[in-house]
């Protein structure tokens, strides 16, 4: 796990990406490439995940690859033959979170309360998603829930966009930020691969800049 934040922290952004079709993971893979941004987040709100996955870690190997949006059982283990990397949920269910460890998944719970935080740290996870973060109080409520738990560290997702991006890059706690602004369903579907890259390379280049404003 901790590579795995290593990795992620880098980027500083985590794009959250919903792809009707498997094939658009082609599209995606060169888009995240020649933008620089080299991770991505592949939701299960489509049939399409798992093959989208498996796509991308075949075809694009140096990308940083997740499962995302993972609410069962199934779900998991969809995503851990189609190679995740690691998975994402909206929120903490205990059975899926232990599932996925012991399996040995890297898994990123969402929490938006402190008894999700403490049953995150029960079993031994202190990077967490704060989701949906926009919605449940945004950095003054990620700010209150980190106090009690310092050595927590979260990728608050939900709601943040360019514009308020740069208020949780500013937390020495935030490891990144999700977001889909940069990969836009109706570009993926068009295949509209330069207009892709060049969103993602605009994500890139604020999260640094904006990172870099704060040190």
């Amino acid at each position: 796990m901790k590579e795995l934040v290593q990795r992620i922290q880098a980027v500083g952004i985590v794009p959250v990406v919903k792809l009707g079709r498997a094939e658009d993971a082609r599209v995606l893979g060169r888009a995240l490439r020649d933008g620089g941004l080299p991770i991505a987040e592949i939701t299960f709100r489509t049939a399409a995940a798992p093959d989208a996955i498996r796509l991308l870690r075949a075809e694009f190997p140096e990308l940083l690859v997740g499962a995302g949006t993972v609410l069962t059982i199934a779900q998991a283990d969809a995503a851990i033959e189609a190679g995740a990397s690691f998975a994402v949920a909206p929120g903490f269910n205990p059975r899926i979170v232990d599932h996925c460890l012991a399996r040995g998944l890297p898994m990123v719970p969402g929490v938006n309360a402190p008894s999700q935080v403490e049953q995150g740290l029960e079993r031994g996870l202190t990077f967490l998603k704060f989701f949906p973060a926009e919605a449940s109080g945004g950095v003054p409520m990620l700010k209150a829930l980190h106090g009690p738990y310092a050595e927590v560290t979260f990728m608050p997702t939900g709601g943040i966009d360019p514009k308020n991006l740069g208020t949780y890059l500013a937390l020495p706690y935030v490891v990144a930020a999700g977001g889909s602004w940069m990969v836009k369903e109706e570009l993926l579907a068009a295949g509209k691969h330069a207009e892709l890259a060049a969103l993602c390379g605009e994500a890139v280049r604020l999260a640094a800049s904006l990172r870099a404003a704060k040190k």
